[in-house]
């Protein structure tokens, strides 16, 4: 029987990609406990693979702890998503001299969003978190109930905001999976991601030029790092957020309260590349065939499959395997676009994903012609 394209069949395979991926982390995280863990120096870590939500090493990472500047990847998310980049903010007298880190911005000054988040992200400026809160909603608590809105809306229940900046604070603290979490949320959004992957940029208006260094050193020094931000206080010691994109594959390293956090993360990223691959399992159009159509206006029409497959898998540890399931023959009408079969890929037994085969073309029913051969054979 030939499958037809319904409502119910595209839930049940949105229903297997959710199993699917969730196979592929338990997957993806026990295999990598066969191999020996990083030593990292953190009190806090952990190790991510956001397509999979695989989290592949886990220290203290359901740990409470307070996260410094780390906090301004959440604070750039929620101004990416509440303003334009070109909307110019008058600093508020409240926003200047901010402790901490300071972009040393000056009350009455007009600044366009794009270039206070580059501060805010590269330069870690304080007063520029302060600025954009008071932008947003005019006040540094309300600015806050936004965060945690939107930390709400990504499933943590560990997690709480108190301030844009990450300045110490009793009822600002984060864990390092949540924050492993809040980190693959910012590098989906266009504007975070592409900010915190730039090294240096300078903005210059009128007689006034101002250059901002991102102050994360993996950019420099590890290949396909993608940001994300550095932190400190005394209280919360070095805390850091690292992505990298390598052949496809992305990992997000966390780390809190790290002496060591620049190795730490290189140790992490390391471990991540070593122990996964992303395998394309087919390309658009790989798999193409024909199928002989009876009672229709042609004799066959074309299938191939129209979606790319990719898993993640243990590196150099499996060699998938392909099984078409295609009838012999269908019985018109077809319509165009309807499935008609699909490829099924595994690897020692365990499904990894299937791709369906789409008519490429309509064939007609011809109901003389059908009947004629029926009643001629009969």
């Amino acid at each position: 029987m030939r499958k037809r394209p319904d409502f119910h069949i595209y839930l049940s395979a949105i229903l297997i990609a959710a199993i699917l991926f969730s196979l592929l982390a338990v997957y993806a995280t026990s295999l990598a406990a066969e191999k020996s863990h990083p030593s990292v120096s953190a009190r806090a870590a952990t190790l991510y693979e956001p397509e999979t939500r695989s989290f592949l090493f886990e220290k203290n990472a359901d740990c409470r702890l307070p996260m410094a500047s780390t906090t301004k990847i959440m604070t750039a998310l929620v101004v990416a998503e509440e303003c334009k980049l070109s909307d110019k903010v008058q600093i508020d007298s409240r926003a200047v001299g901010t402790e901490g880190s300071s972009a040393y911005l000056k009350e009455g000054d007009v600044f366009t969003v794009e270039e206070l988040l580059h501060a805010l992200l590269l330069q870690s400026a304080n007063d520029a978190a302060a600025a954009l809160a008071y932008h947003v909603s005019d006040g540094i608590s309300e600015f806050a109930t936004l965060m945690n809105e939107k930390a709400n809306s990504l499933g943590l229940v560990s997690t709480h905001f108190d301030n844009p900046h990450g300045l110490d604070s009793e009822e600002h603290y984060t864990t390092a999976k949540e924050l492993a979490i809040i980190a693959a949320a910012a590098i989906e959004n266009d504007t975070v991601s592409r900010i915190v992957a730039t090294y240096k940029r300078t903005f210059i208006q009128g007689e006034r030029t101002r250059t901002y260094v991102n102050h994360n050193k993996l950019l420099k020094k590890y290949e396909g790092c993608i940001g994300l931000k550095t932190g400190f206080t005394k209280k919360c010691g070095r805390c850091l957020v690292s992505a990298a994109k390598k052949d496809d594959l992305t990992f997000i390293a966390v780390t809190l309260d790290a002496p060591d956090d620049w190795n730490d993360h290189k140790e992490l990223l390391d471990y991540g590349y070593n122990s996964l691959e992303k395998i394309t399992l087919a390309g658009i159009g790989e798999y193409s065939f024909n199928v002989k159509i009876l009672g229709g206006d042609k004799s066959e029409i074309s299938v191939t499959n129209e979606q790319e497959l990719s898993v993640i898998l243990p590196r150099g540890k499996y060699v998938p395997e392909s099984f078409i399931e295609l009838p012999r023959f269908c019985v018109s009408p077809i319509k165009k676009g309807e499935s008609l079969g699909c490829v099924i890929f595994t690897a020692e037994g365990r499904e990894l994903g299937r791709i369906e085969l789409i008519a490429q073309e309509s064939s007609r029913k011809k109901k003389e012609r059908f009947w004629g051969i029926f009643l001629k054979n009969n």
